[in-house]
Parts: C-alpha cells; structure tokens; sequence
C-alpha cells in the first residue's frame, strides 16, 4: 500500500479554476436543501477577510453567525489545532485528555462557578441545550410536588434538535415536527409580572437568552435576570441561561450575564468558544444541580475530544492575552453609536460585537444582498432587522469601511424592492 505523508486541501479538492456558479450548481446536487442557495462560495478567510471562488473580497461582519471570535486562520489557534491533531486526535468519551481537564477548569475560572460546579463537553450549541433540557428533566421534585412545566420566552431560540426545538418559540421551525417534547411554556418576552405568574413549584426550570440573537438581538431589560434567579429559586425551579450567542466575549464580556447580580444553575456556550472549531459546553453551578446527571445518563462519542478542547483552550488564550474583549466592547460601541445616526436606521440594540439595529421599510433581506454586492457580509433575523455578529478583533478602521458604505447599500437595498 503506497503510504500518504503530507497533503494540502487542494490535492483533495482543487477549488481555483472553478466559478463560484458551478460549485453552487453541485452544491444543489449533492447536498440537502434544508439552507436554501448559499449566497456564495467562500474558498479563503483571513482574520475579518474572505474571499470568494471568483476572487471577490468580504468583510465578514457575521463571523459564521458569532463563531469566528477570532477571524478565519488566526495563526495560534490554527497551530494548536495541528500541533494536538498530531498528537492525539480523538480518544471517545471512555477516556480524558488533559485539554479536556484544562478547558473545564478555565470555563469554571471564567464563569466564577462556585466549589462543586461541573462542565459537559457538547459538539455545539443545540447540544450543549438538548443537555441542559436533560438536566430540567432530573429536577423533577418530590411525591407530593412534580415538576413537569419548563419556561421559556416568546422569541427564544435555543437550536433545532427535538428538546432545544420545544424551547424554540418560532413557529416556522417548530410546526413541522410536532408533536415536540411537552412541558415547554412560553411566556411573553420582557415581562417581569409575567414570569413570576408563571413560575411555581410545578416548573423544573426557566430557560433565558440574556441577549436574543435569532429575534434581532434583543436585550432582556434591567432587572429581569434578577427577579428570574429570585423566582426560581422559590419555587425551586432552575435558572438555565443559554448564552451560546452571547458567551465567550460577545459582549464584551465572558458572559452576558456577569454583570446581572446572580449566580445561575446552569450556562451553556458554543459558538465562539472553539475560535471556529465545532465545541459547545454546558457547565452546571454548585454540588446540587451538577449532580442531576448521574453517569450513564447522558453521553456524546465526540465531545470534549482533545482537538476541539485544544482549540477552545488556545481561542480562549489569545482573547485574554491579546486584549480582544475590550476591542469587542470598544469596537461594538463604535459601531452602535454611528449606526443610530445613519438615515433609515430607526433603532439599535445590542452589547459588544453583537449587534442588531431596525431599518424604516422592510427591506433587511434586500440590504443583505446589497451588502454582498458591496463586499459586506451581514444578516438579517427579520424583515426590518440587521444583525452583526462580527470577529471580536474587527478594527475601528473596518467598521468605519462598512459605516461608510451602509447608506448606499441601504438605498441599493430599497431601489430594488
């Protein structure tokens, strides 16, 4: 057998010479349309840059939705990532590595997550949900008093498997696989009077999004977080934030929620956690609820798996050692404070680098286009709504590129419809 040292992407795939129309024509081919067309055929990243298969160059203001903390090929988490794919890449869950151990004790770090607090390693956000929606299932209560109801928001989005769907309150998402996982109540978004109505000794848990993300990003108002942790902890119900949006130095912050006064029972993250590798995490506050999970009754092949933990690991080095949350914090209000003042921009909501601003005509699908065109990649969650989700170390400089150019493409954007 001829042996294979070394290869690069492109002895496997060559992915110069071919127009980025005919690898969408194959894409269509051969992959599920469960995504619709993809806008484009990205080939190359370099940090806030891609560039296209027709050699057309981006600004990624969309990060892979919030991932790519880091950019695309950041140098240090690229040769971790080589460096433990060499050495060890996938050992299954009957064994540990020491970047498994070590990344679990920096997010513990990180979380301030008090004596007794424990980490599950997921492959990505709806799992590290799907584990967290187990964990409100083991808070079942007593004889007397069965904790059946878990509450979520109007607007939530807590991913797409079976569990994380029935938190989901879309319907465009959920309707077409009901019957879902029972017990999920929604409640209005905001509403403190509403919440605490809602939560009593029959609910095993509230499941909150500091920050909104797939609803346009928004923000729970001041207060609502601390009357969460005051009413479940009444009723003996769980407070599970999902900060997969909002974690790993989104805002500015290594949790949106740390400035909220509370300690939660339960956090879960993904996203920009691995720097773009896929990883996600649910980590469990105090001795009581990390132990809801007894062994055998919850598992994964693949997480935690030390290329994924090594990747996390350095993700997490370089933010602290570079400075790049208080970039992102800088940086994010930049951008809010010159977006309130562009004509058409009717409202602008966020923290850090996540970022949602409303437009006066619904037009947020053609601005995406528009953008494109530009050389801009943004989102847009809603009719009206603009999301940008950027990498934590996007410069003032490249802000101002896309500030400049935002009124044209708006104009562009309401000229086509």
């Amino acid at each position: 057998m001829n042996t294979i040292e070394k290869a690069s992407v492109t002895e496997l795939v060559e992915t110069t010479g071919h127009a980025g129309s005919e690898w969408l024509s194959r894409y269509s081919s051969s992959l599920m349309d469960v995504f619709g067309t993809p806008q484009r055929v990205l080939v190359r990243g370099a940090g806030c840059l891609v560039w296209d298969a027709d050699g057309k160059e981006y600004l990624d203001l969309l990060g892979g939705i919030a991932v790519n903390a880091l950019g695309h090929a950041h140098p240090f988490v690229t040769s971790v990532i080589a460096s433990q794919l060499a050495t060890l890449g996938h050992v299954s869950n009957f064994f540990t590595s020491p970047t498994q151990v070590a990344l679990a004790e920096k997010l513990l770090e990180l979380a301030h997550a008090p004596a007794g607090s424990k980490v599950f390693f997921s492959n990505s956000g709806t799992e590290a949900n799907e584990a967290a929606f187990k964990l409100a299932r083991r808070n079942t209560g007593n004889a007397d008093t069965k904790r059946t109801k878990i509450i979520a928001l109007e607007g939530a989005f807590h991913g797409r498997t079976m569990g994380a769907l029935a938190l989901t309150a879309k319907e465009a998402y959920r309707a077409p696989f009901e019957p879902l996982p029972g017990g999920v109540v929604h409640i209005p978004f905001g509403d403190i009077a509403a919440l605490e109505a809602a939560v009593d000794d029959t609910v095993a848990a509230v499941f909150l999004e500091p920050i909104q993300g797939e609803a346009g990003v928004r923000p729970l108002p001041p207060g609502y977080l601390k009357a969460a942790r005051e009413a479940t902890s009444k009723a003996g119900a769980l407070l599970i934030l999902d900060e997969v949006q909002t974690g790993i130095g989104r805002t500015g912050k290594w949790l949106a929620s740390e400035d909220a006064g509370i300690v939660p029972d339960a956090v879960t993250l993904a996203k920009g956690l691995g720097g773009g590798f896929p990883i996600g995490a649910l980590i469990t506050f105090g001795e009581a609820t990390s132990s809801l999970l007894s062994a055998g009754q919850h598992g994964t092949t693949f997480g935690g798996n030390p290329v994924a933990t090594a990747a996390a690991l350095a993700t997490l080095h370089a933010l602290e050692s570079q400075n790049v949350l208080a970039n992102a914090a800088a940086v994010g209000e930049h951008l809010r404070s010159a977006l309130a003042a562009i004509p058409g921009v009717t409202e602008v909501r966020g923290e850090g680098l996540l970022i949602g601003f409303d437009l006066d005509a619904d037009v947020a699908p053609a601005v995406v286009q528009a953008a494109l065109d530009a050389g801009f990649i943004v989102n847009s969650p809603g009719p009206r709504t603009i999301r940008l989700a950027p990498p934590l170390i996007l410069t003032t400089a490249q802000a101002d590129t896309f500030l400049a150019a935002f009124p044209a493409i708006l104009q562009a954007a309401k000229d086509a419809q």
